[in-house]
């Protein structure tokens, strides 16, 4: 049996799909089992990844689980309470979903989380995997309301460049990882082959969908607005400002040969994954 955490997320979703098609047993932890619209032959957990009893169930007869912790600031140890109950649960391996750049205070509150999550992984006395991937391909899903209403759409990051990855070479990368332990102890730092501005991005997005994409460079000022506007606390929205100020000025413009080398392919560039989604910008 393998648990996935994070079951609804980006990754989460494509590891339980990755997962089933390998013909492997798996168990979603969810906080809404009836709301979660799980692909068929998955088991629901009811519970989340802070919540120590729901855990400790989620857990029992699991032989590998994926863990996804760190959502915000709150979640600084959520990761070490995971790997305490795959422990006491008699879990045998733990993949990590980390992000690049883990444990740079450069990066904000989500970066020292995710070092602090990646400690406790390594201490765990368990088989361990953690993946940092860069920057999701499909992050640029957030541009599809503004394309709709025809506005440009708000960019944070300035011209600031990373080896932005498909999602689909992660969770892949996350089934391998949970199945073969010849991944044990490895941290593999996941990008596409390229880094892109999200000037690129918008060109290659344009190209796809045959209209111009255009953006609206915000500053820091403006990028806060957005975010507490969104519902981010204030703490949040100052970490997070960081964590632009640190890509904005190419902190994250970083590719690496992960990919490939457990894929056995080149990682997928984004103009496949926007070819791939564009139904989704209301591309033909």
């Amino acid at each position: 049996m393998i648990l996935v955490t994070g079951a609804t997320g980006t990754i989460g979703g494509e590891v339980l799909r990755q997962l089933l098609a390998r013909g492997e047993k798996v168990r979603a932890l969810t906080r809404d089992p009836a709301a979660a619209q799980l692909p068929p032959g998955v088991e629901a957990a009811r519970g989340h990844h802070r919540d120590a009893g729901a855990l400790a169930a989620a857990m029992t007869g699991v032989d590998s689980a994926f863990l996804v912790g760190v959502f915000g600031p709150e979640d600084a140890d959520s990761d070490r309470g995971m790997a305490e109950a795959a422990r006491a649960a008699g879990v045998r391996r733990i993949v990590k979903l980390s992000a690049i750049m883990a444990g740079d205070t450069r990066t904000g509150l989500g970066g020292v989380a995710h070092g602090r999550g990646e400690e406790a992984v390594r201490a765990s006395g368990l088989e361990w995997v953690i993946l940092r991937p860069s920057v999701f391909a499909s992050n640029t899903l957030s541009w599809a309301g503004p394309l709709r209403s025809g506005e440009p759409v708000p960019n944070m990051l300035g011209s600031g460049r990373q080896g932005v990855v498909d999602p689909r070479d992660v969770a892949e990368i996350a089934a391998a990882a949970l199945i073969d332990p010849g991944h044990t102890g490895r941290t593999y730092t996941l990008t596409g082959p390229e880094t892109l501005s999200p000037q690129d991005q918008a060109g290659v997005l344009g190209e796809v969908l045959g209209r111009r994409v255009e953006l609206r460079d915000l500053t820091p000022p403006e990028t806060r607005a957005l975010l507490v506007a969104s519902g981010w606390s204030e703490e949040s929205a100052q970490a997070m400002l960081r964590s632009v100020r640190f890509v904005a000025e190419g902190g994250n413009e970083v590719v690496t040969g992960d990919v490939a080398e457990v894929l056995g392919r080149p990682a997928r560039m984004y103009r496949e994954w926007a070819r791939d989604h564009r139904g989704m910008f209301g591309g033909g």
